[in-house]
Parts: C-alpha cells; sequence; structure tokens
C-alpha cells in the first residue's frame, strides 16, 4: 500500500476551496497511554481537525517546550516504541479518514532504517512526515524512499532563513511547508504576530505549496488571526496541555474535542 501524500494535498485543498484555513492537530504518541493517543487523535479530528501530525516522542526534543516534553516523557516512561507510533497513525487513520501524518527527529529514523520506516510508514495508511532537523541537503536518501512509498516530505522554516535557503528547503519539500511562527521551542504564545507573516510571504514567493503555520497557537482568535494569511494553522502544545491538565483521560479527551472545534472556528474566521 502507498502512503496517503495525494489525501493530505486534497484534503488542504479542500480548505483552500472553503476559503478559510486547514487546522493541523499535534499530538504525541504513546501519551497518555498508546490506547489514549490513538483515542485523542480520533477526538481532535472528531472536533474538527482537518490533519493530525503524531509525534514520535524522543529523549531529546530540542525544538520542544516544556509542555511537550512533558507528554514525550510520559509516552517513553511508559515504553513507546515505533511500532506503537505506527500503530497509532493506522488507527487513526481507520478510524477517520483523515490524513495523519507523523513528526519526529531524524535519529530514530536513521537507526530504524529509512526503508523499513517509510514502508511501514505507507502501509499504516500514513501521509507523510515531517523532519524538524534533517537538513534538505542531506535528505536525498529519505525523499527517495519517501517517493516510492507515497508519503510526503514537509520541511521547516524559519524566521531565520535566508530567501535563497527558504527556495532550496520548498523545492526539496511536498505535502505543505511547516512555517515555524518564532525563533526558539515550542509552547503557547500571547501574539503570533508579525513575523509569521513575513515568513509566510516570503516562503509563498517560492512555491506553488500550502504554507502551514506552527509554534505559539492556542486559542480561536489566535487561530484566525494566523488563518487570515497562512494555509493552514498547526496547533500542538495547546492540546497537550488540556490533556495533561485534565484530572482523567475522558476529561482530557473531552477538552481536546473541545478546543478542537473552538480552533476549527477559527481558522474559519479569517
Amino acid at each position: 500500500m502507498s502512503g496517503n501524500t495525494e489525501l493530505l494535498s486534497t484534503t488542504l485543498a479542500t480548505a483552500r476551496a472553503e476559503d478559510r484555513a486547514a487546522l493541523i492537530a499535534y499530538l504525541p504518541a504513546g501519551f497518555p497511554t498508546v490506547d489514549g493517543g490513538i483515542e485523542a487523535v480520533k477526538a481532535v479530528v472528531a472536533g474538527g481537525a482537518d490533519v493530525v501530525e503524531v509525534g514520535l516522542p524522543h529523549s531529546d526534543p530540542v525544538l520542544d517546550g516544556p509542555v511537550i516534553q512533558t507528554a514525550d516523557d510520559i509516552a517513553l516512561r511508559g515504553g513507546v516504541k515505533i511500532a506503537d507510533v505506527m500503530r497509532t497513525v493506522r488507527e487513526a487513520y481507520e478510524a477517520t479518514g483523515a490524513p495523519i501524518l507523523v513528526m519526529t527527529y531524524w535519529n530514530p529514523i536513521d537507526r530504524y532504517g529509512v526503508e523499513r520506516f517509510t514502508a511501514e510508514l505507507a502501509e499504516a495508511g500514513g501521509a507523510g512526515c515531517i523532519l524538524p532537523d534533517l537538513p534538505v541537503q542531506e535528505s536525498a536518501l529519505w525523499r527517495e524512499h519517501a517517493e516510492r512509498h507515497g508519503l510526503a516530505t514537509v520541511f521547516v522554516v524559519a524566521p531565520s532563513s535566508k530567501d535563497e535557503r527558504i527556495a532550496t528547503i520548498t523545492a526539496a519539500g511536498s505535502g505543505f511547508v511547516y512555517a515555524a511562527s518564532l525563533m526558539g521551542v515550542t509552547g503557547t504564545r500571547a501574539s503570533v504576530g508579525a513575523q509569521a507573516q513575513d515568513l509566510v510571504r516570503r516562503t509563498r514567493a517560492t512555491t506553488e505549496l500550502p504554507v502551514c503555520v506552527g509554534l505559539g497557537v492556542s486559542d480561536a482568535a489566535q487561530a484566525a488571526e494566523v488563518a487570515g494569511f497562512a494555509d493552514g494553522v498547526i496547533v500542538g502544545s495547546a492540546f497537550v496541555k488540556r490533556m495533561l491538565d485534565a484530572p482523567d483521560e475522558a476529561a482530557g479527551l473531552a477538552a481536546v474535542r473541545s478546543l478542537a472545534a473552538d480552533l476549527a472556528e477559527g481558522v474559519r474566521k479569517r
């Protein structure tokens, strides 16, 4: 079975045709448990998320803020493995029909084997991978296997990226471009702001791919603000925080579903 790049592209195109941004939710696999993580993905899609990024928990998540690090720690202490990430993708995709990507640092893929990882992700119905720390110039092997298996390769651009560098990154990527709205680690912010808007403008000048903004969005008003200039709004820490703050798993699932509904309304108000 080949992956779901096409489903991802269609989903983003449908949002654009509806004159709105897509809502992309991030949740780590294995948090609070593997089963609970699968239910959380189903809950955000039920609430209104168009696309879901499933995080592969990492012991040294350099780009992730304290909220996601806490969730990753819980998942790793629970013994989460790449097989559990694949199971999360498979069961979430089968239950929702939404495009599911994996967001991961490069090291776990490298250790697991690129061919094995891409084959298993495609077989699970995954739409692709977001690889925040894989330099484009070192990505040829990954991209060859990803293309063979019908998987999108999403690279990250940052406000510090020069225009020439952005063009190199977007030429190599597929699916969409992940625009990190701020320098620094993930987490909710009071304002997402002008830096992100400028980065989207510069990125769009180099590519036809949708440009989706992540890092910092935590409520419907911010989602509407970002949806005013981006093709997609990526929300992670705010969902994870709702799960962490909940007294039990059922309350956590209700909270993320409710937040997804608020954000889905926000992206339609741009």
